[in-house]
C-alpha cells in the first residue's frame, strides 16, 4: 500500500502516484481515466478508447453512395479557393 498526502499545486489539490502503483494498475502517463468519488474513497479507472478499423468503418458507407458538394457561405478573410 502506498501512503501519500494531498497536496495544493495553484488553486487546486493533488495527489503524486508513484510510476509502480501506475504499473500496478496498468496505467501509463497519457491515458484517460474516469475519478468516482463516494462513502471516503477516490476510485480511478483506466478508460479504454475505442479502437476503429478504417476499412470497417468504410465498409459501412452505403454502396453507391456519392458525397454532395455542401456550401460553408461567402468567403471571410484572405481564404483562396
Amino acid at each position: 500500500m502506498t501512503v501519500s498526502k494531498i497536496q495544493k499545486w495553484g488553486n487546486s489539490q493533488g495527489l503524486r502516484l508513484s510510476r509502480q502503483l501506475l504499473a500496478q494498475a496498468e496505467i501509463e502517463v497519457g491515458d484517460d481515466v474516469e475519478v468516482v468519488a463516494s462513502d471516503q474513497q477516490i476510485v480511478v479507472r483506466k478508460r479504454e478508447r475505442p479502437k476503429y478499423d478504417l476499412a470497417e468503418l468504410v465498409s459501412r458507407i452505403p454502396k453507391g453512395k456519392k458525397p454532395e458538394e455542401v456550401s460553408t457561405g461567402s468567403a471571410v478573410g484572405r481564404e483562396a479557393w
